[in-house]
């Protein structure tokens, strides 16, 4: 079985059912209607900004596209890049995609052009599917890169250097065209989030897909019920695989554009929502608007909301434990992964083990889990060492990159690069990433610690830990510091809520300002170094 198998059994079981909803909270009522040019589309007149498809017609519009690809060569063996927002045209264009036997190549709508010619490049793409926001960026390369692919634009007022995929799909017919496509097959190309330099392009084959699916509904129990809000990007494992627990149920998912703690409630209460996955930052928002007062529970119905899980970072224990303070009667989980191990669920908590927050959890639904040292050998007792995984959800390797490759996959073990801890009981810790550990001293600090730390000081709204250069010490580890909206903080505040901890592990240097992440929450410390490492700046400065 492939999740192609899927969408097709809730065509014909639930053909007339929700399956994606569209909201755009900030969306201009004259742009929407352009939107409403696209075929079997249905829009309702609640809100100017919403949008739905029901099962049905998600596969009409899959198999329409497929149909298309078909059309112009394209089928097993071929790739096609997928440039969007989230929007209701993104998973049909996959599932499409898909459908033809060719691979999808999400990309990250952050990229440069030269990021996007790069990667284009490295997958060797033959075609790129993209939409109104990337105008420019694809007109910089369009001359370059049509020489070998299509360009194929999702929008209104196609540009000269592009077709239309309206009227592309427009006269095409929808019979699903039933090509033979096994798990064995291949099915996509993510990118890693290119955190530490250009990103390496990791293809996986349908059985990894398929597999991520069984164990999102294995950690999460979705059923047909269940109404799913996604945030975060498509183009990212995370929000994808998440969704596979709907696609896997058969049930709605919201795509939410916009991720203001109004916009969320708002969401929740009007699509009753019951899933929700956030990140750190989104749900710190909801916590300080409901704790300063700009938003009351009471004005949303929110009764329905049964799980709330986090995944792409560390999770502080303060926050969960201040959120059920507000939410008592969540469900709470924490799920990791990597995109070379197809997204989340590799290590999760599991929502019957909220007393364990702060950790990552145990092996999760078809996984293997080792923490081991440089030799490769597991490690004992709570000894620190190099987090493994195995399990179908594994990659096949790195395209055009058989060298990193064998640095990561070894003995069908994928090795991780993060540093991690079993407690007692069990359940895993992440330590830090291995490139991201300070030597001071020779004393090995995990930032991840210390940013858990300085996170329950009242006035932190967010904090990273990273290494400087010191002539003396080798490095030392410097806090950057984001202050809640509305609050000031010193430098000798922090260093007192720091006395906490030992003495070798707290900050030697203390900068407030605003901490980057990329779009899928994860810290951006190669940016931050870039910043910091060379200037060293004074840094006793109050926060306004």
């Amino acid at each position: 079985m492939t999740i192609i198998d899927l969408l097709e059994k809730n065509s014909s079981e639930q053909t007339d059912e929700t399956a994606l909803v569209e909201i755009n909270p900030e969306q201009e009522d004259d742009r929407r209607l352009t939107w409403r040019e696209y075929d079997l589309v249905q829009t309702t007149e609640r809100t100017s900004y919403r949008r739905e498809i029901t099962w049905g017609v998600f596969n009409e519009k899959a198999n329409r596209f497929a149909n298309a690809l078909i059309e112009r060569g394209i089928g097993k063996g071929d790739k096609v890049a997928i440039l969007l927002m989230n929007c209701l045209e993104w998973l049909p264009i996959y599932f499409g995609i898909l459908k033809t036997g060719a691979m999808a190549v999400p990309l990250n709508f952050r990229y440069s052009f030269d990021e996007i010619k790069y990667c284009l490049d490295l997958a060797e793409t033959d075609m790129l599917v993209f939409g109104p926001e990337f105008i420019g960026r694809v007109e910089e390369i369009a001359e370059e890169i049509s020489v070998n692919r299509l360009l194929i634009y999702v929008g209104d007022g196609c540009p000269s250097f592009a077709e239309s995929y309206m009227n592309m799909t427009a006269d095409c017919h929808s019979n699903n065209p039933n090509l033979n496509i096994t798990e064995d097959d291949y099915a996509a190309i993510y990118f890693s989030s290119g955190t530490t330099g250009f990103p390496k392009a990791i293809l996986h084959r349908h059985r990894a897909l398929i597999h991520s699916c069984r164990v999102e509904q294995n950690h999460h129990s979705q059923t047909k019920d269940d109404v799913f809000l996604c945030i975060p990007p498509l183009y990212h494992t995370g929000a994808k695989m998440h969704w596979f627990g709907s696609l896997i149920s058969g049930s709605k998912a919201v795509l939410l554009k916009g991720t203001k703690p109004e916009f969320v409630l708002e969401a929740v209460s009007k699509e009753k929502c019951t899933v929700v996955w956030l990140l750190v930052p989104w749900a710190q928002d909801i916590l300080n608007a409901l704790d300063s007062g700009k938003l009351k529970k009471e004005d949303y119905t929110l009764e329905q909301w049964r799980l709330m899980h986090i995944g792409a970072q560390p999770v502080p224990q303060s926050l969960i434990k201040h959120w059920l303070e507000y939410f008592p009667n969540h469900q709470y989980d924490t799920n990791y992964g990597l995109s070379e191990s197809i997204g989340p669920g590799a290590v999760h908590l599991g929502v019957e083990n909220v007393h364990k927050v702060g950790a990552i959890g145990i092996a999760g639904y078809g996984w293997e889990i080792k923490i081991v040292d440089p030799a490769g050998n597991e490690v004992q007792g709570q000894e620190v060492g190099e987090l493994i995984l195995k399990g179908d959800g594994v990659m096949e390797c790195y395209y055009n990159d058989p060298e990193a490759t064998a640095k990561t996959l070894k003995d069908g073990w994928l090795y991780t690069g993060d540093m991690a801890m079993k407690d007692k009981d069990g359940f895993v810790f992440l330590v830090d990433r291995k490139k991201d550990v300070i030597i001071t001293g020779g004393e090995n600090l995990y930032p991840v610690q210390i940013e858990d730390f300085i996170r329950g000081f009242n006035k932190v709204h967010d904090v990273a830990v990273i290494g400087l250069p010191d002539e003396r010490l080798g490095e030392i580890a410097t806090a950057i510091i984001q202050i809640k909206e509305g609050m000031t903080c010193t430098e000798e505040e922090i260093e007192n809520f720091c006395k906490g901890m030992p003495r070798y592990k707290r900050p030697r240097k203390i900068i407030f300002a605003d901490v980057p992440r990329n779009p899928t929450g994860k810290i951006e410390k190669p940016k931050l170094r870039e910043m910091y490492g060379v200037t060293h700046l004074v840094l006793n400065q109050n926060k306004g």
